[in-house]
């Protein structure tokens, strides 16, 4: 029934590669056709980007370095670190071998790992479930890119100044035509040229990005101003077989496209990886591993599912605080089987085991943890969670009160709940884990609601 639930998120238009198309940071079953078209729109997108629906990212982190690229290699490289002790306590280990493998796709990340050089590169990790119910994960480089456009026989020269001056982030820069569907006769098969940058990683990417934008804004309201004279003076030296080049090169950027494409989107559409189909895995050691798709598996592995939910003291007529409350009670069911966590500074009596079964198709036995303290009480979830290691997790309003109430109280007791369990608060507000996914049906209930009413 969970698993049904990510099916149905919406997803962006299936047809189209325009820098305006926003999809969730993290995918899960929800990739395995979302994108199917092999050509290349380079559609106009605004520089202020696409028109945002806000909407909650239920299914795992951003990418930390978006908007972050003054950090330092060490900081980053720390931070991919304990990421992949994260993903070994869930089972996702990464593979370095010269295995072959079949594995399901569940989940991916963005990550940065060390090549051959000891430089910072930026990667996907692609997590799989073998059909035997082992995990383990793979990482495939990948390099960061997007298009600018240049002016009319400009495009050499802005190639060689952009080299250059990005020498210690542009590691390539290559003439490729693409289609433009701003052109007025793209459909009779014209296509334009435009200027490929590519990087070692999105926090190169994005430190050019950024002064690249500036200049295009400032070069397209330069345009604007221009006057009729000056638009006759320009046409008439260029049918005299002299063009107008600007001894700064920044002034021929007209341009920029696919600029804000998330790299996890960027990677999928390029390599044709998504999450929810079967794949065979060569690992090669260090070497860029093989990924090919397998089309005759169909049948999908059960995923390990936990629903959870807490009870807390309070006072009476107010909300719970974390700051002076208890956790009293957990309560959680793993496919089907119940559990129960209990502190006995709270409760006055050890529960014995008990079944609970409002219908006959809701089978509901439950096994009961009688612990000392709250410190035990929290203890023991995350245990069991370590222990299970569930794909997902399921709450009601987990974002605002399960999550952050769990956290805090952990902290009351110097447990550090992503350091214990990998979930914390992501910059979209929401908890998040990157070797498991959360899902707050809150959320989906709100969708389902302005659904219907729209």
């Amino acid at each position: 029934m969970y698993s049904s639930l990510a099916i149905q998120m919406s997803r962006p238009h299936p047809t189209t590669r325009s820098s305006s198309q926003l999809v969730p940071n993290e995918m899960t079953w929800t990739l395995q056709k979302m994108y199917t078209t092999e050509v290349v729109d380079v559609r106009q997108s605004e520089l202020s980007g696409g028109c945002v629906i806000p909407r909650p990212t239920l299914l795992g982190t951003p990418h930390p370095h978006l908007s972050s690229g003054e950090e330092t290699s060490e900081l980053r490289l720390r931070e991919s670190l304990e990421n992949d002790v994260t993903d070994a306590k869930y089972g996702f280990r990464r593979v370095a071998d010269h295995l072959e493998r079949t594995g399901f796709l569940i989940n991916m990340h963005t990550t940065e790992i060390l090549d051959e050089d000891k430089r910072l590169i930026s990667a996907m990790d692609y997590y799989f479930i073998q059909e035997d119910d082992t995990r383990f994960k793979v990482s495939l480089p990948f390099k960061p890119y997007f298009y600018i456009l240049t002016k009319k026989d400009c495009t050499q020269e802005v190639s060689a100044y952009l080299t250059k001056k990005f020498s210690g982030s542009l590691t390539k820069a290559e003439v490729m035509t693409k289609e433009d569907l701003d052109l007025p006769n793209h459909l009779i098969g014209l296509k334009q040229t435009y200027l490929k940058l590519s990087f070692l990683t999105v926090t190169d990417l994005v430190k050019v990005r950024r002064e690249l934008m500036s200049a295009v804004r400032k070069n397209r309201e330069r345009e604007k101003n221009n006057t009729y004279y000056t638009e006759m003076l320009t046409n008439a030296l260029a049918s005299k077989g002299t063009t107008k080049k600007s001894t700064d090169h920044m002034e021929n950027i007209i341009d920029i496209r696919e600029y804000d494409v998330p790299y996890h989107v960027r990677v999928s559409i390029d390599m044709k990886i998504f999450c929810g189909l079967w794949y065979d895995i060569r690992s090669q050691g260090n070497d860029v591993p093989i990924i090919t798709k397998r089309d005759d598996l169909i049948e999908r592995p059960d995923p390990i599912v936990l629903a959870f939910d807490i009870e807390t003291t309070k006072l009476p007529l107010k909300f719970p605080d974390a700051n002076s409350d208890q956790i009293m009670m957990i309560s959680y069911m793993i496919d089907g089987q119940g559990y129960l966590i209990t502190n006995r500074e709270i409760i006055s009596s050890d529960i014995e085991d008990f079944e609970y079964t409002p219908k006959p198709e809701f089978e509901g036995l439950f096994t009961i943890f009688n612990e000392p303290d709250e410190m035990g009480l929290i203890q023991r979830f995350f245990e069991h969670i370590l222990d299970v290691k569930p794909h997902i997790f399921v709450t009601y309003n987990g974002d605002f009160f399960d999550w952050p109430f769990v956290e805090a109280r952990a902290a009351v007791h110097d447990l550090d709940m992503k350091t214990e369990i990998g979930f914390s608060r992501n910059r979209e507000g929401v908890y998040a884990c990157r070797p498991s996914m959360h899902m707050d049906c809150l959320w989906y209930k709100a969708v389902l609601f302005c659904t219907f009413r729209v």
